[in-house]
């Protein structure tokens, strides 16, 4: 047998130590215990903090609080890349609407030939001004509650095909069996294109933005990928349009002249990565 939940009940003030319990008691099914593997151990959380920490996931509101009392608001670490942590709501407000000083764009440096990394646009989400009103105003209609009315019928479909597969065994993984194939069949059927490919999409989430911050290579090789994937069907929607998002883009103009295929392919990227994995993790954490 696993460990077993705490039976009495929390106070407000007990979270931090019950979320690092919490992190620590991972079961499956069966309530067996599944080791999570810690990342290297944080020397400062001022000079040397890690996101993705155990420490961290389980209460990062006493370090932010630590940081800012301590005398260094905004922290910084080698890890990652080289990353700097604003903790104050005064200092993260200023830097999102100085879009003179401050850039959405990821920017690396690396020693691979352009050619290698590719000549996409970057999608709305890492653009600035004005490119970033343009891209939104032009995704906008596709997502607007009218547009959105007849996903409803859809969406309830497909959940109630998941809860389907496994209502016979009497359990399941919310997360694993249910939550994280909700957005991906769902953003599937919208894009145009086959569902069948779920596990390739939960893959490549998986390697840009859990391993790919710590290694550029996987980054820009799921990237390539992901685009390559993405360029095939858009030929295809091209030679024959059909009624999903990557012919809308297509038909979509911004400033009067049509989308190019790097702007609608940065569309659909931001689609597949932004679309299933904050929609996954908040149905999953419900």
């Amino acid at each position: 047998m696993g460990k077993q939940l705490p039976e009495q009940s929390i106070e407000c003030s007990d979270y931090a130590l019950f979320g690092r319990w919490l992190t620590e008691w991972v079961g499956d099914t069966w309530g067996q215990v599944v080791e999570i593997p810690n990342r290297p151990d944080v020397e400062d959380w001022e000079t040397d903090f890690d996101h993705l920490h155990n420490d961290y996931s389980a209460d990062p509101y006493s370090i932010w609080k630590d940081m800012r009392e301590g005398g260094c608001p905004v922290a910084h670490t080698e890890r990652f890349h080289g990353v700097y942590l604003p903790t104050r709501h005064e200092d993260i407000s200023a830097i999102a609407h100085d879009t003179e000083h401050f850039s959405s764009k990821a920017v690396v440096i690396n020693d691979l030939p352009a050619a290698d990394i590719g000549t996409f646009r970057m999608p709305p989400i890492t653009s600035d001004p004005p490119d970033h009103q343009d891209h939104r105003r032009a995704l906008l209609p596709a997502f607007s509650p009218k547009a959105i009315e007849k996903w409803v019928p859809i969406t309830r479909g497909i959940c109630n095909e998941l809860l389907d597969q496994f209502a016979d065994n009497g359990y399941c993984d919310a997360s694993a069996d249910y939550a994280q194939h909700i957005p991906v069949k769902v953003i599937a059927r919208m894009i145009g294109i086959p569902e069948e490919d779920g596990d390739l999409f939960r893959q490549w989430i998986h390697d840009l933005l859990e391993v790919g911050p710590s290694d550029l290579n996987i980054s820009q090789q799921v990237t390539s990928e992901v685009f390559a994937y993405f360029g095939e069907y858009l030929k295809e929607r091209r030679a024959a349009p059909g009624d999903d998002i990557v012919t809308y883009l297509i038909e979509t103009e911004v400033d009067g002249a049509p989308m190019d295929d790097r702007q609608i392919l940065g569309g659909l990227f931001l689609l597949l990565f932004a679309g299933i994995d904050t929609t996954w993790s908040s149905i999953g954490s419900s």
